[in-house]
């Protein structure tokens, strides 16, 4: 993959009226965003990461961290590669003793575990061209202004589903 554009992990939110959940990352340095729609055990995940969140009992990404450390190794990045039939494929990039290992993933789970390690979000320009969503006049900056408020107010009860 050639030249990946460096993102920013904005958040989650719930797309309404479906209450989708929604992963939403930023172009750094730039005006596009990246609209991932993810499962609702992602999206919390996610959440608890951001929110700084620490289970008494490792949750699933919370484990792979665990793992991942365990194994002398540590996440390098994560790269948005594709989108394949709607379906938006990543790359776990890992490092352990100077090698790097790929691992195909589901971004959200990937970028679950990003943020857990603080480890730098990436996707493929194509990815960017093809779907990123141009943010650039004032109104619509406002309005991720409220989106971000919205974050700050959320908690990981909002993504249960009775």
């Amino acid at each position: 993959m050639t030249d990946p554009v460096p993102m920013e992990l904005v958040g989650v939110r719930l797309e309404l009226p479906t209450k989708t959940p929604i992963l939403l990352l930023r172009e750094i340095g730039g005006t596009r965003y990246l609209p991932i729609w993810i499962g609702t055990t992602e999206a919390t995940a996610i959440a608890l990461a951001l929110e700084g969140v620490e289970p008494q009992r490792p949750l699933t990404h919370d484990l792979l961290k665990l793992v991942t450390e365990s194994l002398g190794a540590s996440v390098d990045r994560v790269v948005v590669t594709e989108l394949n039939d709607g379906t938006f494929f990543a790359d776990l990039v890992m490092v352990r003793n100077g090698e790097e290992y790929h691992v195909s993933s589901r971004p959200s789970d990937a970028i679950a575990l990003a943020a857990r390690t603080s480890s730098p979000v990436f996707a493929a320009r194509t990815v960017l061209d093809e779907v990123g969503v141009e943010i650039q006049d004032a109104s619509e900056e406002e309005e991720i202004e409220r989106f971000r408020e919205f974050l700050d107010e959320v908690s990981p009860e909002d993504f249960t589903t009775d």
